[in-house]
């Protein structure tokens, strides 16, 4: 303490640096923000609700930080106690991954979004406190002269959102996909640590080279300890990817499992495997198209494991499989781990398909595929009648347009996207995935737009080689779908006005992860 009372400043050495020890820490806090929605995507997906609750949780620590960091400055502001407070920092980083090895925090009957809320509480909420506490801090003792208070705070402030922004753009463009997020994690808390012992021990070399051995020793013990290995076999910008082994009647299959649904079983030995029931229907719409064109041009917005694009260049090898993936990761996955011959004429687009359908059409699709839609996190830019728009124009004149969608008991989100394609399309089909669809808790339904009604007594004779009509016999009576369009008021979902997150609420709500 000074004469009068006041907190000792810090001396003027190449440490004292207020405005870059800001900087770092709320990098740091952007950092694990980023992580934190790729951290709990494997265990309760990705979803309108879990980045809810990744900004909120951050928020709230930060905001509590703030507050207690101000008190703590008010009594003990001081190079050595800024240091502990990073050390503090850098061990609760290690709660992230701890928390997260556990999985499931709540007991198994608690409502999803519960879940999703308590598993990012438990996990950033602590972290993101302490590192909160910085800013204030640092402000205290960087303020020497009462004049100067306003420029001073403001500097730090500028700092600490320079700092947000370059943690975020470096996280979601670079770090993740170059080192994974546990490495991530594990990098900040050393970082974190090196700075503590730093500050604790003030600029001398001994302290340097403490900070050094702590972040040197620290990455080695956590490569020879594989605590930098997550549970993904690849991570990519999109997704967590895993795969399982399993025998199916004594068959090989592997599945691909994209953060934590399984996207695709895919046999290893027989490419003519379909599991889905989706999938099957998609085999027996290319089935029926062949009806009226020998071998169709087929293009399918998302390619997944690439079970149904390898299905189709078995069946039909003549024309190339054109397919939209939005992850270039899950494409070169596919032919790395999931037996895709390269040497199958299968074309793919690393990109959204929104900007592929963007283009003028360079070709006329006998059959467009819809297959994006990743458990509730639903691309609800390609779900709206602008997008139909577009997929309409690479359509042949008799095409098929084909979307695979989930919804629950009240049918809002399949109730909504019908009527939209009605808009789009002349004629407008619902496959029922399930007969009892509205007592249970989550069904997958396909819709089909076209402008040529279909021949039923054709599709009738279309079934894929397993001797089961699925796509005939799964078409609801007239009856039914009068019921699903008038118990509700109409909603065309449009790029202004696509509410798909509160359509998928219920379904969000009742049903659990697996």
């Amino acid at each position: 303490m000074s004469n009068d009372g006041a907190p000792a400043k810090p001396a003027r050495n190449w440490l004292w640096q207020p405005n870059l020890i800001v900087f770092v820490s709320s990098a740091c806090i952007m950092i694990l923000e980023l992580v934190a929605g790729r951290m709990i995507a494997p265990h309760v997906g990705s979803s309108l609700y879990t980045w809810t609750s990744v900004i909120g949780v951050v928020l709230a620590g930060i905001s509590l930080g703030n507050y207690l960091g101000g008190r703590f400055a008010d009594r003990w502001a001081s190079l050595r106690f800024l240091g502990s407070i990073y050390l503090l920092a850098a061990l609760t980083s290690f709660i992230v991954l701890w928390v997260d090895r556990m999985g499931r925090v709540t007991p198994g009957d608690w409502p999803i979004v519960v879940e999703i809320l308590a598993l990012t509480t438990a996990m950033f909420f602590v972290p993101c406190t302490i590192l909160g506490m910085i800013s204030p801090i640092v402000a205290k003792l960087a303020v020497s002269d009462l004049a100067k208070t306003g420029s001073t705070v403001g500097k730090i402030y500028a700092a600490g959102t320079l700092g947000s922004i370059v943690g975020t753009f470096a996280t979601g463009f670079v770090l993740i996909s170059w080192f994974g997020t546990y490495t991530i994690v594990i990098g900040v808390a050393l970082l974190l640590g090196a700075l503590g012992v730093v500050f604790l021990f003030g600029a001398r070399w001994q302290a340097l080279l403490l900070a050094s051995t702590i972040v040197l020793c620290g990455a080695a013990i956590s490569v020879n300890q594989k605590w930098n290995e997550g549970p993904c076999v690849v991570e990519t910008n999109y997704y967590c990817i895993k795969i399982y082994d399993e025998q199916v009647g004594g068959e090989p299959i592997r599945q691909l499992v994209l953060d934590h649904l399984v996207h695709s079983y895919v046999s290893l030995t027989d490419p003519k495997t379909l599991v889905y029931g989706y999938e099957k229907i998609y085999a027996e719409m290319a089935e029926y198209r062949t009806r009226t064109k020998t071998s169709p041009d087929v293009l399918m917005i998302g390619g997944g494991g690439y079970t149904f694009a390898r299905y189709m260049q078995t069946v039909y090898p003549q024309n190339e499989m054109h397919v939209i993936e939005i992850d270039p990761g899950v494409t070169q996955f596919a032919y790395d781990q999931l037996a895709l011959p390269r040497e199958m004429k299968i074309v793919t687009a690393n990109e959204d398909a929104r900007t592929f359908f963007a283009r003028p059409p360079t070709k006329k699709y006998d059959l467009i595929l819809g297959d994006a839609f990743n458990h509730y996190s639903v691309p609800y830019h390609l779900t709206t009648k602008e997008f139909n728009e577009r997929v309409r124009q690479w359509l042949a004149d008799d095409g098929l347009y084909v979307v695979n969608i989930i919804d629950g008991p009240y049918g809002e989100f399949v109730r909504a996207y019908f009527h939209t394609l009605r808009q789009t399309f002349k004629h407008v089909y619902l496959v029922e995935g399930n007969y009892a669809w509205r007592e249970a808790s989550r069904s997958f339904f396909v819709l089909i737009g076209t402008d040529k009604a279909m021949d039923l007594a054709t599709l009738a004779t279309c079934e894929a080689g397993d001797g089961d009509a699925l796509t005939y016999r799964l078409l609801p009576a007239q009856a039914e779908i009068d019921r699903l369009l008038t118990e509700a008021p109409l909603i065309t979902l449009t790029d202004q006005y696509v509410p798909v997150d509160q359509m998928l609420a219920s379904v969000f709500q009742e049903t659990k992860p697996k």
